[in-house]
């Protein structure tokens, strides 16, 4: 019996239409793509001074792949839930909603900022080049997808339902599971303190630490031969997105630990590993990543911190700067110059940097390292600090792998899991503002009835779940990339980028939703805001995300 036979009859229905926007979708990406790569290509290589000056196309070039990739998941989302039975009114719903939508803004324009659409002109498509992929089926779902009528009967589905997660995942039981127990420590230890914790700059609790060490936060992706739960990056999507829908930095306390023993098992000496990844796996040791440095931001090849050897060790003089959880941390992934006659990348090691965990009134009771404290508007219950290095010693057995100058390598094996993972936090996030907007609109009353009831309100709902749904779908998918060995850059970074700007999006309404009570501190939705912020400049700012999908999509070595 063929696949479509066999579906659900709501699945039945889309099945055929979904899968020619997909294909006109991806028609339209080839035809662009050739477009850009006219403009930006010397045989067959993007050229760094072209790609500058044609920011805008390349960007664009992106963003519209970005929407292919989402557009292609919310299909395989549809037929993945129908052969498991589960594709229900929400999930229906929820995908023509967004494919509607999506299909809508990649004619219309899409959003890569608040100011900035992209438009299919600007990467050199003409109107009949547009029209000529314009199907009957693409026409049909734009016509029939994102309606007032269905974005009114998805919000009143949500509103009877009050499930924390809207429509159904499609995990398997043990995700499932994962899911269910991180949200309820997420209900039960944090929400009900996060507020306070960002109002009073304070740290998380030790002792919701240690709790989450005991539910194996921090040892989830590290193989059971190192003393792990050998999970898999989808397994870190799923804490990662409900300890984040409690709190930001509760979800990100395991970024810390993803991105140390990322960068430990996959280019450590045995020794190392043996060493550090079992102390990481069950919280004794607390690491944090050291690489940024004042006026360097993305170019890494301009870091200028230098690791000198002398005899077994390694004394360290610079600066770094917007390092996260420092103070209580044990180890830093230091980012180094040990070769100062090497002024690229070439020139860069790693460290395993030891150091004595602080307090607030001896922050760095370590000689040769100093720091001051970022006050920072959101994303707080770790700290962010600036830091001094002069002449700190790292002992020169915790070069990582042993081997100088591998330094950036090494940190660009790190980078699709720390971006899946910084997209699954996003969507931790956007689902907290939804939630946040979705009780408030319920409950609160003007001109009679509750404000949910009214189409400017239920709509900014509607479309908060869409794109979270949607967020997810691509940042799950990238995550089954990577554990099936596949290279996964390309997905995972456009998880990040379009996560980040759903949740942006997510908590902008969702204080619009609360009105003025939304600028008063005192209801979390002000706090999610400014935790929402963030996501959008760190692991990767938006424009550099962009650039980087854009090369990859524009080399034709690939």
């Amino acid at each position: 019996m063929p696949l479509a036979d066999s579906l659900m009859p709501a699945v039945h229905e889309l099945v055929t239409p979904l899968r020619d926007a997909v294909s006109a979708v991806e028609a339209l990406f080839e035809d662009a793509r050739r477009a850009v790569a006219n403009r930006v290509t010397i045989e067959g290589r993007p050229v760094a001074r072209i790609l500058d000056r044609e920011q805008r196309a390349t960007h664009g070039l992106a963003w519209l792949a970005t929407y292919a990739e989402a557009i292609r998941q919310l299909e395989a989302y549809s037929l993945r839930l129908a052969a498991s039975g589960s594709f229900g009114e929400i999930e229906e719903a929820l995908v023509r909603i967004g494919v509607g939508e999506y299909l809508a803004q990649v004619i219309g324009g899409i959003p890569m900022s608040q100011g900035e659409i992209m438009r299919l002109s600007d990467l050199g498509l003409s109107p009949a080049a547009v029209a000529a992929r314009m199907t009957p089926a693409v026409e049909h779902l734009i016509a029939t997808g994102n309606t007032a009528q269905r974005r009114a009967r998805l919000v009143e589905l949500i509103r009877q339902r009050h499930d924390a997660t809207v429509g159904a995942c499609g995990l398997d039981e043990t995700l499932d599971s994962i899911r269910e127990e991180m949200r309820k420590f997420a209900d039960d230890r944090v929400v009900p303190y996060a507020q306070q914790w960002h109002l009073k700059n304070d740290y998380i609790p030790l002792d919701v630490i240690s709790q989450m060490s005991e539910l194996g936060v921090f040892s989830l992706t590290i193989p059971e031969d190192y003393e792990g739960m050998g999970l898999g990056k989808e397994s870190m999507c799923v804490v990662s997105e409900e300890l984040s829908r409690g709190y930001i930095g509760v979800g990100s306390l395991g970024t810390r630990s993803e991105i140390a023993a990322e960068l430990i098992l996959s280019s450590g000496t045995e020794e190392q590993k043996r060493k550090w990844l079992p102390k990481i796996a069950s919280g004794a040791v607390l690491p944090t990543a050291v690489f940024t440095e004042p006026n360097t931001g993305s170019d890494l090849a301009s870091l200028k911190t230098r690791a000198v050897r002398q005899g077994d060790v390694y004394k360290v003089f610079g600066n770094k700067t917007w390092i996260t959880h420092p103070v209580r941390a044990d180890l830093m992934t230091l980012l180094v110059r040990t070769n100062p006659a090497e002024t690229g990348y070439r020139g860069l090691s790693m460290l395993l940097a030891e150091k004595p965990r602080g307090s607030d009134d001896n922050p760095f009771p370590a000689a040769g390292m100093s720091g001051t404290e970022i006050e920072v508007l959101g994303y707080r219950g770790m700290k962010e600090y600036e830091i001094a290095f002069d002449g700190f010693v790292v002992k020169a057995e915790n070069l990582l792998g042993g081997v100088e100058g591998l330094g950036f390598k090494q940190l660009m094996a790190t980078f699709e899991a720390a971006r899946i993972q910084t997209a699954a936090r996003a969507i931790g996030v956007a689902q907290a503002a939804m939630e946040q907007a979705l009780t408030y609109s319920t409950a609160r009353v003007q001109f009679g009835e509750p404000i949910a009831n009214f189409p400017r309100v239920s709509d900014k709902l509607a479309m908060m779940a869409v794109e979270i749904m949607i967020a997810r779908q691509l940042t799950y998918y990238a995550a089954r990339q990577k554990d099936s060995g596949r290279r996964c850059d390309l997905e995972a970074g456009m998880a990040k980028l379009l996560a980040a700007r759903v949740a942006w999006a997510a908590a902008d309404n969702a204080v619009q939703v609360h009105g003025g009570n939304g600028f008063a501190v005192e209801f979390p939705v002000s706090r999610i805001l400014c935790d929402a912020r963030i996501l959008n400049i760190f692991e990767g700012a938006a424009e550099i995300q962009a650039q980087v999908i854009a090369r990859r999509l524009l080399d034709g070595s690939n």
